[in-house]
């Protein structure tokens, strides 16, 4: 779906409604950084933010790349062997904190920052690594086309639905829930509706611990 199929009173509330949380989000995330970040250094030594490059909002004929914000969650050797991998269940690189960040999704607080900056969007379609996604386009029918005039979300309806990725195939299941979000927000209030819906699930799948 690209931007201009999406109605102007969609997308500024959406955005308002981004600038709010993102800005209630990062004060708590402020009170939560020194525990995070004394535990995540006792845990493992390195640095307590870790970034990555993520593909961004696209359309036909632009693909913005942007940095996006973690509380680390792995060793900091991770991938110096393996190069960029998917994580996988009981995956021996996460630290015992890490583990819990990633249960409780708080490991991603720190992309508040970018929601604030615009990169991202609280609920939107997952944003995917560059070293990935040329091999995902290859493979899948319509994935490029589930993030056109959208912002990748912190989290989303696929996000809540399936969790993290671990191959191609976790990606190909999620095509299906990105583009049935995009058809959301082809109206005001069943763009509302789906946004809480999804608000609401992600807050039972951190206090449940049931992320990965």
């Amino acid at each position: 779906m690209n931007t201009q199929y999406i109605p102007p009173a969609v997308q500024h509330a959406k955005r308002t409604m981004d600038v709010i949380v993102a800005l209630v989000g990062l004060l708590i995330c402020g009170l939560l950084f020194p525990a995070i970040a004394l535990a995540t250094c006792i845990s493992s030594p390195g640095p307590i933010l870790f970034r990555q490059m993520r593909i961004g909002h696209a359309d036909t004929d632009h693909t913005e790349i942007f940095w996006m914000y973690k509380f680390r969650t792995m060793r900091v050797d991770a991938e110096a062997q393996s190069g960029a991998v998917w994580a996988t269940k009981q995956d021996p690189r996460i630290t015992p904190v890490g583990r819990f960040l990633r249960k409780t999704r708080l490991d991603e607080l720190p992309q508040l920052y970018n929601v604030l900056r615009g990169d991202m969007s609280l609920i939107g379609p997952r944003p995917e690594r560059p070293g990935f996604y040329q091999k995902l386009e290859t493979a899948i029918p319509f994935f490029a086309e589930r993030t056109w005039g959208l912002k990748p979300g912190i989290t989303g309806l696929a996000q809540v639905n399936q969790g993290y990725d671990e191959n191609i195939e976790d990606v190909r299941n999620k095509v299906a829930w990105d583009h049935a979000y995009a058809l959301s927000l082809s109206g005001f209030f069943s763009w509302l509706r789906s946004d809480l819906s999804i608000a609401v699930r992600t807050l039972w799948v951190m206090i449940g611990g049931r992320g990965q």
